[in-house]
This record gives structure tokens, sequence and C-alpha cells, in this order.
């Protein structure tokens, strides 16, 4: 439920390394990350590349592993990942869903984006060529008992039309494909990297009147993004 749209959110510009690889831009990409904001257009297909629901909205994330996702179209949406509990609001339905934000985060792509030295610990990575102008990265979990089954990072030069960034690098678009043949789509645009971001902005209160399913617990653990 929703895990992908949290394993598909921190991205940003940064300046490239030596070699020119998606593994390097992914490294070049994370280092200094402290805040990012952009705007997403997200794609859903079935095992059969039936097409899905397609959403679009905005996103904010801030360390440590704080997190807003705000769906706009085609309905409303909001999750909002406080560091210790994500809640999700659905104001059609009148609803709010709130769980910790715990050990499975930490096995998710989102570990990656905000601290590339678990990546080798956490997951198998391999290059996966370039194609549609973005040099892709697939990310597959060690954990026993995978939640997905794979998920590819597409990386962009930042200046358009260029093949060899050799100076800033975006991470432009997320495949994610669950244990279910299930695939998720999502594409970044606008970024701003490392703005200064109201503490509000990632806190969330249950609107009165609302069904709120889950509880809040305190045994939460927050992972923060190391450069």
């Amino acid at each position: 439920m929703l895990k992908p749209v949290l394993a598909l959110c921190l991205i940003g510009v940064a300046s490239t390394a030596a070699a020119d690889t998606a593994r390097a831009r992914l490294d070049a990409f994370a280092k200094g990350l402290r805040s990012v904001t952009a705007d997403f257009e997200q794609s859903v297909f079935d095992a059969n590349d039936k097409p899905g629901k397609s959403t679009s909205g905005t996103l904010a994330v801030q360390a440590p592993r704080q997190l807003r996702w705000e769906v706009t179209k085609p309905y409303q949406q909001i999750v909002v990942a406080d560091g210790m509990h994500v809640w999700i609001y659905d104001p059609d339905l009148e609803q709010v869903t709130v769980r910790n934000q715990g050990v499975e985060e930490a096995h998710s792509p989102l570990t990656v984006l905000t601290d590339v030295s678990q990546l080798d610990r956490d997951f198998a990575a391999s290059e996966q060529g370039e194609h549609d102008g973005l040099k892709w990265l697939r990310l597959k979990s060690k954990a026993a008992e995978a939640e997905f089954e794979y998920a590819d990072l597409g990386f962009a030069c930042a200046e358009t039309g260029k093949t060899d960034c050799g100076g800033a690098v975006v991470f432009s678009r997320m495949i994610f494909k669950d244990m279910l043949g299930n695939r998720t789509e999502t594409r970044y645009s606008r970024w701003q990297r490392n703005p200064d971001l109201p503490a509000e902005r990632f806190r969330f209160t249950p609107p009165p009147g609302v069904d709120v399913i889950g509880e809040v617990k305190p045994e939460a653990e927050v992972h923060p993004i190391k450069d």
C-alpha cells in the first residue's frame, strides 16, 4: 500500500563523478543532499502491461527521512513521513492511515538515494546501459523476503542534449516492479536542490472528524542523510 510512492521520491541535481556511469551519477547526486522539492508524474501498469492510474503532484524531502508526497490530480492525497510515522490522508474518503516509519523503508530504494553507503550492503546493483537518453542502474534487494523485484534508476545530464554530462546530473526517472509484476513509472521535473523547508511541511495532524486507522507507536527508526 503506497510503498512504491515512498520509494520514488528523493531526487535532485549534483556534479558528476569522473567516470560517467549510472553508479557514478548516483554517487554525485547524493553527495551533500539535505533537501529537495520537485513535481512528479506517476503511471502504473499491471503485469500484462495494461495501464492503470496516473497521478501527478509535488514532493518535498528533508533529512532525516522527512517526506511530503502530495497528489493533486486526478484526486487529492497527502503522504507525510515525519521521521517517526507515515501518515496517509485521503480527503475524499475522510480517512487517515498511520504506520511506523520503520525498518521496511530501510530496505527500499529510498535508502540509497539518501545514504549511498548502504547500497552495497542492502542491494545488488547492476549497470543497465543507456536508453531513452538516460543511464540506468538496477537495484535488487538482498533481503530474504524482498518486497519488490527491482527498481531501475535513470540519470540524465542536466544540460539537455548532452550524452557525457561533464558537469551536472539529474535523477530523472524511476521504474519500480513489484513481486506481482506490476510496474510503476515516475518522472520528475522542476527540481530545487537543498531549499530551506519549514518544519511544518513535514508535520501532520488528522483533521477533525476523519477516521484514523492504525496506531501511533514510539519505536520508529530514522536514517539521517550522510554526505
